[in-house]
């Protein structure tokens, strides 16, 4: 139990490292770890995406606070258009996690693989630049902007930056106010999706020691408490270090991540016959060419 808490410790720190260095973090770096260690954790595979992607939300709860606090002491955080977002993101949020309670393990995996290859290639892109002038936004655009944020949030245990700038940005809102708008709406998605979790796994059945609904207390601990402390100094370490080279090897790995996990994901049936298929087409060519041949 205690060496597997140095884990969440060791992991937490970097993962705050990461967060503040990169601007991503959640479900990103957090679920994929999860996913590995879960299993010696007691966790069945039934109910091993949903918990990995719920006890990742939860540590969001923490580390959006520190963040939120520092956006809004330098007067950032633009309120008027985050509680217009709050509503569409609450109750994206709760359909996210009903969505996720109800996903197969494999299509979970598969589902959160390709997101996170598609995160991938944003940070590898790098972020695309504002419009210049920022311009009101409706309430219509904001709602259906929140509930789509808050859904995919909900389902991939993230807080919801990779989502909400791109999304401001396009809304011609200045990069510094959806970046701070951003991190005052990733706690609402954190609360939200924490507390519909832990209603919806109140009663599972298949839940090991330490849970509460789809929270596993322990990881929750050690994680959040360690990037909370760390989430500073990735954000010190972005204005000293070559950020274009470390974020393209960042993106490299969380590709590879993805990649790795879809392919893990993948029916096995699926692969003996694609294997099977491969093999009929490696022995009909030779034929064909002895065929060919004078």
């Amino acid at each position: 139990m205690y060496t597997t808490l140095v884990f969440y410790l060791a992991f937490g720190a970097i993962a705050g490292v990461a967060s503040g260095l990169f601007g991503i973090g959640g479900g990103a770096i957090i679920v994929p770890f999860l996913v590995g260690l879960f299993p010696g954790q007691g966790v069945p595979e039934s109910i091993l995406m949903i918990m990995a992607v719920a006890t990742s939300l939860a540590t969001i709860v923490v580390t959006s606070v520190s963040s939120l606090r520092a956006h809004h002491r330098r007067g950032a955080v633009v309120w008027p258009l985050v509680w217009r977002l709050v509503p569409g993101i609450a109750l994206g949020t709760v359909a996210g996690t009903i969505v996720a309670d109800h996903l197969p393990t494999q299509r979970f995996k598969q589902s959160f693989a390709v997101f996170l290859m598609l995160v991938a290639v944003q940070v590898y892109r790098g972020r695309r630049e504002e419009a210049a002038g920022e311009k009101p936004v409706s309430l219509g655009v904001l709602t259906g902007g929140g509930l789509v944020i808050g859904l995919l949030s909900a389902l991939f245990g993230i807080g919801g930056g990779s989502l909400t700038v791109p999304f401001l940005l396009r809304c011609r809102q200045n990069i510094r106010h959806a970046v701070a708008i951003s991190s005052a709406c990733g706690f609402p998605i954190a609360v939200v999706g924490t507390l519909s979790y832990v209603v919806l796994g109140w009663d599972h059945p298949s839940l090991p020691a330490h849970s509460l609904g789809y929270i596993y207390w322990p990881a929750f601990l050690g994680i959040g408490a360690a990037s909370a402390l760390t989430a500073p100094y990735g954000a010190a370490l972005a204005h000293r270090l070559p950020m274009q080279g470390l974020k393209r090897l960042f993106a490299s790995v969380l590709f590879l991540l993805g990649a790795r996990m879809l392919w893990k994901s993948v029916d096995p049936a699926w692969l003996g016959a694609l294997n099977t298929g491969l093999e009929t087409a490696a022995a009909a060519v030779p034929g064909l060419r002895s065929f060919l041949e004078p």
